[in-house]
């Protein structure tokens, strides 16, 4: 085996397998760093569809449960390359092209220098615009028969 030294971002591509032996990824820490990666751009209010987000509010309430980071991402690692599908909701007034041109670039990047991995795509399924209320946060009303 020999290790490939072609640079791109500043990654040094083939760093996983060299003479000494080899280093494997696995998928959900692929999975891990790009949901992190993804919340870190402002505009991107949460990962998931309706179902995912809707297990994890039950989740939230369960005493020491918690979210995982990979929610709403999926992965596919191969021995150098990923390729990454992420599923957003975007906060209303946020313009979309550009909430995902900036999730992607974050995306590839965090992939690349930690994991060294090849990042060959990232797709981007934008499935709910979250839209501020003014009850968000406040005690719900009581019902109106006691």
């Amino acid at each position: 085996m020999s290790t490939q030294t072609v640079e791109k971002n500043g990654v040094t591509a083939g760093k996983l397998v060299t003479d000494k032996g080899s280093t494997t990824i696995a998928d959900v820490v692929v999975q891990k760093v790009a949901g992190l990666a993804a919340k870190e751009i402002r505009g991107v209010h949460a990962l998931g569809g309706g179902a995912t987000r809707a297990l994890s509010a039950l989740r939230d309430r369960i005493p020491g449960a918690t979210a995982s980071a990979g929610q709403g991402v999926s992965v596919e690692v191969g021995e150098k390359q990923a390729a990454v599908d992420l599923e957003l909701v975007v906060e209303y007034g946020v313009p979309i092209a550009e909430l995902a041109k900036s999730v992607r670039t974050n995306v590839i990047t965090a992939i690349e220098q930690i994991t060294g991995l090849e990042v060959v795509e990232v797709n981007i399924n934008v499935n709910d615009v979250h839209i501020p209320s003014d009850t968000e946060g406040e005690e719900p009303e009581t019902a109106r028969v006691q």
